[in-house]
């Protein structure tokens, strides 16, 4: 999907690139999705192109009181990530996945306090009580959930990152993170820093 750059955002163009990259194969994938259980919509269904036609620039300014830090807002229904820089000249939407259910699904403010580039990944108490058959442990690589980065959040266990199954993005599939494509995870991570204010909806 390609780049949506600053402030300079076309809605129809957006729109258009996110229908297509949410209805093309997966051509990213690994075997992830099997590993670990994933239970994600096995088609775009008419509700996906609804949140894909709802995608639209907001302002920051009913969200958060400035800008210190940068600011990114979580839209869980719609299933899409804003970014705005520290200075409001930089702007940025991206599709995401998002929890698969509304019991993994946290809302409220928080900030980014790590950022991992290449991050390995264990699954949480609850995830392993959920599925026992799940691997203690998984470096960094193709078959990492976690895709290419992560960003943790100041709430145990939650992480904005990447993904190396493509069918995730824009779809409920999720255990209560909040992921994106790698070429954009790649992106965010380097706009965000540590204390870059972050609120979920």
């Amino acid at each position: 999907m390609p780049h949506l750059p600053k402030s300079k955002l076309s809605r129809r163009g957006f729109l258009v690139a996110s229908a297509s990259a949410l209805a093309a194969p997966a051509l990213a994938q690994s075997n992830a999705a099997e590993v670990f259980g994933a239970e994600i919509e096995p088609e775009v269904t008419q509700t996906t192109r609804g949140n894909i036609a709802s995608f639209r620039a907001l302002d920051w300014r009913p969200y958060f009181s400035n800008l210190n830090n940068g600011a990114i807002l979580v839209d869980i229904n719609s299933r899409a990530l804003h970014y705005w820089s520290a200075d409001g000249s930089d702007y940025r939407l991206y599709p995401t996945s998002v929890p698969m259910t509304d019991d993994l699904t946290r809302r409220g403010r928080t900030k980014i306090t790590r950022k991992v580039e290449g991050p390995d990944w264990r699954p949480t108490p609850s995830m392993k009580k959920r599925n026992p058959d799940w691997p203690d442990y998984v470096g960094p690589g193709p078959d990492n959930p976690l895709g290419t980065h992560a960003m943790h959040l100041s709430w145990t266990y939650y992480r904005i990152h990447g993904t190396h199954d493509t069918r995730k993005i824009g779809r409920r599939s999720s255990n209560g993170c909040i992921g994106l494509f790698n070429e954009h995870i790649s992106e965010l991570f380097g706009l965000s820093k540590v204390g870059t204010q972050v609120l979920l909806i």
